[in-house]
This record gives structure tokens, C-alpha cells and sequence, in this order.
């Protein structure tokens, strides 16, 4: 079974955390929700509370195959700052594992120096990443190499289900794509 990480960070992007966590699920995908601390709830931008399944700091980078960042700006800064988040992430990227962050998490990403050339995030964060590279809103989902990047609230259902994809196959992919009537996912 695919294993992915979801670290959530206070103020993460409820949307887009509960989409991605729900679709994979879906797609037989063992996700571990993990906290920046050890603490087990975790509120999100809009006051929703989500609990984890373990701390940060307890999570074995060897049976991941994805780490996945939701956005929102707190979060997002959380993660960027959070030592256990980028090194997790520059490990994943030197074992050639999957990275993927939407909204405003590719700022995380390209703190820890793992943002690949081409990617895409939510309108205006660009402007603390870098313009070169940029995709804007010219697909919903821009995949690099092992780095995939998404836009944000409205995009986060196309995100998770390029994820199974990647991680479950075409034939997954259908078959969720249809189920949850996202026919407006590429």
C-alpha cells in the first residue's frame, strides 16, 4: 500500500487538507496526518479542527512515497519554518520521493529548497517564491519531475485526484474521477 504524509500546521487550509486526505483514503492510500508538535488537534484558518494521527517528529521518512503540504498562510509559514518539515523534505527530495504542495505551501517548498523549475500556487505567493517558473493559472495541476504543485481551495479536488494517478494508476483515477463527479479535472 502507498503510504503519504500530511503534515498540518495551525491555520492550514481545511479545504484543501480534508480533500486531499478524503481522496486518497478513497483510493485505498494509507495517509498519516501528522502535527507540528505533539499536540493531536489541530485548527485549521477557518476554526475547523482536524486530529492527527501522530507528531511530526515521529514520522519515518522511509515508508513514505508522498509528503504533501496543504497551504493557507499560517500553516504555510509553520512549515517553512518547521525544522522536521524541510528536513523532511530535502530527504525526500535526495531519495527521489514525491513532493507535493498546493496553494500557498510551494513557499515551504522553496524555502527547503526542493521547489522544482516549473510550478504553479495560489495568485500572488509567486511574488515571495520567485516569477521564473511560474505557471499562473495555465493548468489547474503542474507536474516537475517529482514535484507536483496545485492552486489552491478550487483545485484541490483536481490535485488529490492527480495524485492517485500518480501514486494508483489511470485506472483509480477514473474510477474516483467519475465516482465524485469531478468530470471538470483533466
Amino acid at each position: 500500500m502507498k503510504t503519504v504524509l500530511v503534515p498540518l500546521a495551525k491555520g492550514f487550509e481545511e479545504i484543501e487538507a480534508v480533500t486531499i486526505i478524503d481522496v486518497l483514503r478513497r483510493a485505498q492510500i494509507d495517509v498519516i496526518v501528522a502535527s507540528l508538535d505533539h499536540e493531536a488537534l489541530v485548527q485549521g484558518a477557518n476554526g475547523i479542527v482536524v486530529e492527527t494521527d501522530v507528531s511530526m517528529d515521529n514520522v519515518v521518512i522511509d515508508i513514505l512515497d508522498m509528503i504533501i503540504l496543504p497551504g493557507g498562510w499560517d500553516g504555510t509559514y509553520a512549515l517553512a519554518d518547521n525544522k522536521i518539515v524541510q528536513n523532511a523534505l530535502r530527504e525526500m527530495e535526495a531519495l527521489g520521493k514525491n513532493i507535493a504542495a498546493i496553494c500557498a505551501a510551494p513557499f515551504a517548498l522553496h524555502k527547503a529548497g526542493v521547489l522544482s523549475q516549473n510550478f504553479t500556487c495560489y495568485p500572488s505567493v509567486e511574488e515571495q517564491i520567485r516569477e521564473d517558473g511560474y505557471q499562473g493559472d495555465k493548468a489547474m495541476v503542474i507536474e516537475d519531475g517529482n514535484v507536483m504543485t496545485s492552486r489552491g481551495p478550487g483545485t484541490s479536488m483536481c490535485f488529490a485526484l492527480e495524485i492517485v494517478k500518480k501514486l494508483q494508476g489511470e485506472e483509480t483515477y477514473e474510477m474516483l474521477k467519475g465516482g465524485l463527479l469531478a468530470s471538470y479535472c483533466k
